[in-house]
């Protein structure tokens, strides 16, 4: 596969420059690493990190802003940041109230956000952790124990970004966020693959008839493959196993987020968007407010994930927090 880029082994340095310099009125890049953190802050508040490989974009930087994130951590492509990185973005968010860690679920991002936690409250900073784990397609996998943490992580960082907004302490941050991770579900679905920069070949190889069900966001393949099927079909079967995992019923109201996986057009999402909500209302849940766009990616795969997080009076009211970070703009 073809790629726009100079050296596989500066494409972190170069797209974190060309980031920072499209967003120079909101965002500084911290000294000596890959950290892009708000320009910014607001004043004592609870601070939030994320991160993660890169890859994924616009996660995680895009989240970075007003109402959300305070910094990212830009790690490889698919590769946790490393201690010493997150470490950096802890201090550079820090205002003596606390930072909240959000971490996806996989192996090398819990164990480098916890040691990169304990190496900040060594210098008297109080760090906490909470861990997405949203996709329903799997229990364990190569890249971790448990549910893997994907495209519902941007619910979490919006909840937890505007709960710190509002100048809640640490707990009540760490709460909304928990809350959050209860409450939201995902799965993903792909038609092709895709190419880490280094590697120079697909992940996994796809017939033009063929598709996978249940695709994480690092290139791997599915939990099964099957004979393509129409857009009816697909966002039927993912929704359904959403509803029924978890335990959605007549009544309820949810957030519906239609990520795309890198190069799915805007054309098919939306088609898609139509039969998931065609589904809700069948089952006679309620769509308080839908999202459909690119939120968490795959480099280039071709596909596409549906996310609902179920919402009460306090996460609608998160939601609807005004929010300047450049991936998911919100004005009340």
């Amino acid at each position: 596969m073809k790629k726009i880029i100079n050296n596989p082994s500066n494409v972190i340095q170069d797209m974190v420059k060309g980031m920072t310099l499209a967003n120079d009125g909101q965002w500084v890049q911290v000294e000596n690493t890959n950290v892009i953190r708000r320009k910014e802050l607001s004043q004592g508040k609870v601070g939030l990190v994320s991160g993660g490989g890169s890859g994924h974009e616009p996660a995680h930087a895009g989240y970075v802003g007003k109402g959300m994130l305070d910094a990212a951590v830009v790690g490889e492509v698919f590769t946790s940041p490393t201690p010493d990185q997150i470490f950096e973005a802890i201090k550079a968010v820090d205002q003596g109230k606390g930072v909240l860690l959000i971490v996806k679920n996989y192996t090398g991002d819990v164990l480098n956000f916890e040691m990169a936690g304990e190496l900040a409250e060594a210098e008297g900073i109080r760090v906490e952790q909470v861990i997405v784990n949203d996709d329903i397609a799997v229990k364990d996998s190569d890249f971790t124990i448990g549910r893997r943490g994907i495209a519902g992580t941007v619910f979490v960082h919006k909840a937890a970004g505007a709960k710190a907004e509002q100048g809640a302490s640490l707990d009540e941050v760490k709460a909304a966020a928990e809350k959050t991770i209860e409450q939201v579900r995902s799965m993903g679905m792909a038609l092709t693959s895709c190419t880490v920069p280094d590697a120079g070949k697909p992940s996994f190889h796809l017939d033009e008839d063929e598709m996978e069900i249940g695709i994480g966001i690092h290139g791997e393949a599915g939990t099964e493959r099957k004979k393509i099927a129409s857009a009816k079909e697909i966002a039927d079967e993912l929704t359904s196993n959403i509803i029924e995992d978890a335990g959605l019923a007549a009544g309820d109201e949810v957030a519906v987020m239609i990520n795309g996986m890198g190069s799915t057009p805007e054309m098919e999402l939306f088609i898609v968007n139509g039969h998931v909500n065609d589904m809700l209302k069948e089952k006679q849940i309620s769509v308080h407010q839908t999202y459909v766009g690119e939120y968490m990616t795959s480099l280039e795969m071709a596909g596409f994930s549906i996310t609902l997080l179920k919402v009460d009076e306090e996460l609608k009211q998160l939601l609807a927090e005004p929010s300047e970070a450049i991936a998911f703009k919100e004005d009340i």
